[in-house]
């Protein structure tokens, strides 16, 4: 009997030895299988993730001292970093539609986060007419994904959701009101524009972004394999709200330095490294890093909300303005382009911007961009080739209803022209000498002046929903 219980432990062991060992041959062959198709795929996958409100500064790798954010500084590190990336304007909405159509803010149809539609001060939808970037990869054959914040659309017409331009899966957050008036919570998200939504409870979760990185990581297992992939992450971090104040233990030898929401956002962009670190080791593990471009970048500059001070971190890392601001400060961000042993890795000083985001990516996918987008492909430059320059990069923004709102600028070479609309006065710097905009040389330089009110002019075309395009001028 001791012999016979000794054997069939013995057995019991041999049985759970192959077992195992099928079961890790299974894996294996899993993984072999998706980098076989990775490998197969003449077209490379595309990632952009876009943080919300992160300034130039508040990065280590664009000279942040104080906050933490060892991932994407070793991405940095190991990709190109753009010291002169622009993005689409100073803030959220109508940044994300440069992003998206192409187009610089003097042409697209979202100036701001809200403008006048049907007699009313109301947030502006994306056009119809306007190709985006999911509608133009779909012609090469990709299939897409968005995941977190949209901002493109109104509550109550889901056709201006994401899932309704052109993303085949869409998770995504809505405010505002919805078609029977009723108050839309926005920790609530849609899932392809599904009535039976997901709720985020911010006490189950280190951030708002770790649920949401949940989202891409099942969504990266269980696309189409046979299909290249374009994953548009869009976090929330490190915008204020009290909905998405970390309340986790990072920093807490900092509890008796710094005020509780300057822990937090510290905090928060720390937990945003650890969640691009997760969905970059998904990608390593699924073995299509070698295939993925990834691109990072944010929409605006640093917030200065919600007590929050963007001061506090130089998160603007000196340049002059934060958030809604088209001096450098709010409109300069973070850029950084990855792809593994294809992307050399160094620093850029090329002034480029969202809107050559989408030629861009055209190019990547082997087609042509639309002829709407004023942007120029920046593939040169990521390959260390010749690159063909801007004569100028446009940024306008619409905050509120009076002309005070109304705020222009313009880039062309060294030269900056700021002009807000209600002072009636283009102010000249020259961001060679003079990168922190302290000094307004327009006095000095006349012709500069004439210059730069020419751009302004022909840059800002007349759009029903925005009273002050076309430029405010006496």
């Amino acid at each position: 009997m001791k012999l016979f219980k000794q054997l069939l432990i013995v057995f019991t062991g041999v049985i759970l030895l192959i077992s195992c060992n099928k079961n890790e041959a299974k894996k294996e062959i899993k993984q072999v299988n998706t980098s076989q198709k990775a490998k197969k795929l003449s077209k490379p996958n595309i990632v952009f993730l876009l943080a919300d409100d992160m300034g130039y500064g508040e990065l280590g790798a664009y000279g942040q001292q104080t906050i933490k954010t060892p991932f994407l500084d070793d991405l940095a590190s190991k990709g190109l970093r753009f010291t002169d990336f622009y993005a689409g304007t100073s803030v959220c909405s109508p940044s994300r539609a440069v992003l998206m159509t192409g187009k610089h803010t003097g042409h697209a149809s979202i100036r701001g986060n809200k403008g006048n539609i049907n007699n009313k001060w109301d947030r502006v939808p994306l056009k119809k007419s306007e190709i985006i970037i999911p509608e133009m990869l779909k012609e090469a054959g990709y299939q897409s994904a968005m995941i977190g914040k949209w901002h493109l659309g109104v509550p109550e017409d889901v056709s201006t959701w994401a899932k309704g331009r052109g993303f085949d899966y869409a998770v995504q957050e809505q405010w505002g009101e919805d078609k029977n008036g009723n108050e839309i919570d926005e920790r609530v998200h849609w899932v392809n524009n599904n009535q039976d939504s997901i709720f985020y409870n911010y006490n189950d979760y280190s951030c708002l972004d770790e649920f949401r990185t949940n989202f891409a990581l099942d969504y990266l297992d269980n696309k189409d394999e046979d299909k290249p992939f374009f994953l548009y992450m869009s976090y929330r971090i490190p915008h204020a709200h009290e909905y998405f104040l970390s309340k986790n233990d990072l920093y807490l030898d900092k509890i008796e330095e710094w005020p509780e929401i300057e822990r937090r956002h510290a905090a928060r962009i720390t937990m945003l490294d650890t969640q691009i670190k997760r969905l970059f080791s998904k990608l390593e593990e699924r073995g299509e890093l070698e295939n993925t471009i990834i691109i990072y970048s944010s929409d605006n500059g640093p917030t200065n909300e919600n007590h929050h001070d963007y001061r506090f971190f130089n998160s603007s890392g000196n340049l002059n303005g934060y958030k809604r601001d088209v001096y450098e400060g709010g409109v300069r961000v973070p850029m950084i382009a990855y792809w593994k042993d294809k992307i050399k890795p160094g620093e850029s000083n090329h002034p480029s911007t969202f809107y050559d985001i989408m030629p861009t990516l055209a190019e990547i996918a082997g087609i042509e961009a639309p002829k709407q987008t004023d942007g120029i492909s920046i593939v040169p430059e990521l390959f260390g080739k010749p690159q063909k320059k801007h004569d100028y990069l446009y940024w306008e923004i619409q905050e509120g209803k009076s002309v005070k709102g109304f705020r222009q600028a313009t880039r062309f070479g060294k030269w900056k022209a700021v002009r807000y609309g209600d002072n009636y006065h283009t102010e000249i710097y020259d961001l060679e000498k003079d990168l922190y905009e302290q000094n307004d040389i327009s006095n000095a330089h006349p012709e500069i002046v004439r210059k730069a009110n020419e751009i302004l002019r022909k840059a800002s075309v007349k759009d029903e929903h925005w009273p002050y395009s076309g430029g405010v001028f006496k």
